[in-house]
C-alpha cells in the first residue's frame, strides 16, 4: 500500500480510536481498547476497510508508534493524544531534568499568560529531544521549542507520566517552569 494511503488511514484510525470512536460506532473499554475484530468489522464498508495485516502494519510502522496492540493482539488502541475520557493506566515516573515542547508563535502570548494546558485532551504532551517537539510544532507552522524544566516541576510534586510511545505526559505546565 502506498505511503500517502498508510498517512491517510493513520489519521483515521488517531479519530476514532483517541476522539471520536462513535463516528463508527466503536465502543473504547475504560482504558482507550478497541477490540480488532469489531474495529475491522465496522470499517469494512466504510472509505477505510482495514484488515488485520494492515493493521499489524500501520502499529509496526508507524513513526510515532501512535498504536499499540494488547498482548493477545485482541485489543488495539491509541497509545496517547485522547480527547476521550480513558484512564491509560500509567504509573507516574519521575522525568527527565528537561522535556521539550513543540508549538507556533502565535501561542506564546497565551503560554506566557497561562503555562501549557492539555485543552481538548488528556494531558501536556512533552518530548525528550528538541528534534522531535521541532517536528510537533512544525505541524502547524513555523516552530517554537520550549525547554520544561522537568525536573524541577517533579520535586515541586507534579506528576509525570511517560506513554507507551515514549510521549511525556502531565496535567499542566506552570509557567514558571518553562524557558522560553
Amino acid at each position: 500500500m502506498e505511503t500517502k494511503q498508510l498517512k491517510t488511514i493513520s489519521k483515521f484510525l488517531s479519530l476514532v480510536l483517541r476522539h471520536s470512536p462513535e463516528t463508527i460506532g466503536l465502543q473504547l473499554d475504560a482504558e482507550g481498547w478497541a477490540n480488532v475484530q469489531e474495529l475491522i468489522g465496522k470499517t469494512a464498508r466504510g472509505h477505510h476497510p482495514l484488515t488485520l495485516s494492515l493493521l499489524e502494519q500501520i502499529v509496526a510502522d508507524n513513526d510515532k508508534q501512535r498504536f499499540a496492540f494488547s498482548d493477545d493482539r485482541q485489543l488495539i488502541r491509541a497509545s496517547q493524544g485522547h480527547s476521550v475520557m480513558i484512564d491509560l493506566k500509567l504509573d507516574p515516573q519521575p522525568p527527565p531534568e528537561y522535556l521539550y515542547h513543540g508549538t507556533v508563535g502565535q501561542n506564546l502570548e497565551a503560554i506566557r499568560a497561562g503555562g501549557l494546558n492539555k485543552m481538548s485532551r488528556r494531558h501536556v504532551h512533552l518530548s525528550r529531544d528538541r528534534e522531535l517537539a521541532q517536528q510537533v510544532g512544525g505541524r502547524r507552522g513555523k516552530p517554537v521549542v520550549l525547554r520544561i524544566r522537568a525536573g524541577l516541576m517533579d520535586q515541586d510534586g507534579i506528576s509525570f507520566y511517560l506513554s507507551d510511545n515514549g510521549v511525556w505526559l502531565t496535567d499542566h505546565v506552570p509557567v514558571q517552569y518553562i524557558e522560553f
